[in-house]
């Protein structure tokens, strides 16, 4: 399957994975820091074990990162 994540083209050699198993694909380091968006709407991190992501689908990876003063 072809999808996209973070605006890149990613081919898969699956049929469907979840949300947890693209971030091991894509070798994601501490991914219960990482909010998922999958086509636009946020996956509860709850749900990333049970969430399926299917050809044509745009994942987000977003990284919150604190600091300031």
């Amino acid at each position: 399957m072809k999808i996209q994540v973070n605006g890149d083209a990613q081919t898969i050699e699956k049929e469907s994975v979840t949300v947890s198993e693209l971030l091991a694909l894509n070798k994601v380091q501490a991914p219960e820091m990482v909010s998922v968006q999958l086509n636009g709407k946020f996956v509860e991190k709850a749900q990333y074990a049970a969430t399926t992501i299917a050809d044509g689908d745009e994942v987000d990876f977003l990284y919150f990162l604190g600091g300031g003063r």
